[in-house]
């Protein structure tokens, strides 16, 4: 069954970093763009920052630009996050993604995903 499990959120003081992973289990990540997205409290979910696996199309959010970097290590089949000068309005539940590149996918706007099952995500709360 592929699953994706995230770990490495909890509370950082402002300006702090923090590096997000995302470990896959039954498939293998090297074949599938990746993503990830975050909510909130009272917003709508909102990609920040996406790969797609064949070209290497990237989308990042002007919000993160410059403060968070997204990769991954196909060796671990694991995905990451860092996070970086991390602020008040970074707070909120963080979730990883990966799909074909049909489901997935960067645009200049923004990261579409064309799913629907979203897994727990991971809490970041940034707050002195």
């Amino acid at each position: 069954q592929a699953q994706l499990v995230e770990s490495g959120g909890g509370l950082v003081q402002p300006g702090g970093s923090l590096n997000l992973s995302c470990v896959a289990s039954g498939f293998n990540l090297d074949k599938y763009g990746i993503g990830w997205f975050r909510q909130a409290p009272g917003k709508e979910r909102e990609g920040i920052a996406c790969v797609s696996n064949r070209h290497q199309r990237t989308y990042v959010s002007d919000s993160v630009k410059g403060r968070f970097t997204i990769s991954k290590d196909n060796a671990k089949n694991t995905m990451y996050l860092y996070m970086k000068n991390l602020q008040p309005e970074d707070t909120a539940v963080y979730y990883c993604v990966a799909d074909d590149d049909r489901t997935l996918v960067p645009t200049t706007g923004g990261c579409y995903y064309g799913m629907s099952d979203w897994g727990k995500g991971i809490l970041v709360t940034v707050s002195s």
